[in-house]
């Protein structure tokens, strides 16, 4: 699976579980952690663990990798490792005090409008 596809499906997937505001940075001009990060919001732990699974569950039935996570099913924000592509899922509170968005302000908007239902 490549890193674009990879990144559609994180997207798709978390829009199916109602993410709210997903953000895609293009980090590749500003970081070698990640060819992207995506960042979103949920409303609930329990909503947070629930776009995570299923985040994990179409990128593998799309071919791809088994995340490293961290967090767990309690937590606030839960961070997904795909390699080239980072998913942070928060709920809202957590999204902003640790402002990912600012931190890497430098980084390009992906444009991920045709991925989510509107």
């Amino acid at each position: 699976m490549d890193t674009k596809a990879l990144l559609q499906t994180a997207v798709h997937a978390a829009d199916e579980k109602r993410a709210e505001d997903i953000v895609a940075l293009d980090m590749t001009k500003v970081s070698l952690l990640a060819d992207y990060f995506v960042i979103m919001s949920a409303g609930s732990t329990r909503q947070v663990q629930a776009i995570v699974d299923e985040i994990e569950t179409q990128v593998k039935a799309a071919g791809g990798v088994d995340p490293r996570i961290e967090g767990n099913k309690d937590s606030k924000w839960i961070l997904m490792d795909f390699g080239d592509v980072v998913v942070n899922v928060f709920t809202p509170e957590e999204r902003q005090f640790y402002n990912l968005e600012k931190l890497w302000q430098q980084a390009p908007l992906v444009d991920v409008s045709n991925w989510v239902n509107a």
